[in-house]
């Protein structure tokens, strides 16, 4: 049986260019995005859950978040997980809807956060470049249990590199995206 599956290179090689993409959206840039909030986690019935399964998120104009918790008893205990979450938002409680005005970046904030996209980058880079190695050592592997040729593994590990190089470049033009983006508010 051999050790190389293409698809399964892919699929991990995808899954890191998404994961970056994901860690990417929840850097603020100034603008409202309801995405901003995917990372902060509520204290709620002796558990931690996502914000987005104890309350509904929207943006309703484009420097201000809302947030309209389900239950009334975790009003508390978003708005703490918000503060807690190393956001720079300070939520305004209204009954069971928290208001969260969107401030202006600063100068220093936003190289801040455009180097954060860059690391996010190198570490999604770091993913890639690690799939690449399980598949290159798979197919020498296949070689040295003679289910391939050298020629073949040869091939492969061309196309391997081919695979990491784009998943590389559409790493690049993300990051590229969004740090663009921080610094031209």
């Amino acid at each position: 049986m051999a050790q190389y599956d293409k698809a399964d290179v892919e699929r991990r090689m995808k899954g890191a260019v998404e994961s970056l993409k994901g860690d990417l959206s929840g850097l603020r840039t100034g603008r409202a995005n309801v995405t901003l909030l995917d990372p902060v986690n509520v204290e709620v019935y002796g558990s931690h859950m996502p914000l987005n399964q104890v309350a509904t998120v929207s943006a309703p104009e484009p420097r201000m978040l809302s947030v309209q918790v389900w239950d009334r008893s975790n009003v508390t205990p978003v708005e703490k997980a918000i503060r807690s979450a190393g956001l720079g938002l300070n939520p305004i409680t209204d009954g069971q809807t928290l208001r969260l005005p969107i401030p202006d970046l600063t100068e220093e904030r936003r190289k801040e956060l455009a180097k954060l996209a860059g690391q996010y980058s190198e570490k999604a880079k770091i993913a890639v470049r690690n799939v690449r190695r399980d598949a290159n050592d798979a197919l020498k592997t296949d070689e040295n249990k003679k289910e391939i040729s050298e020629d073949d593994r040869k091939r492969l590990e061309t196309e391997v590199q081919k695979m990491t190089d784009e998943a590389i470049k559409a790493m690049d033009e993300a990051a590229a995206a969004k740090e663009k983006e921080i610094m031209s508010q």
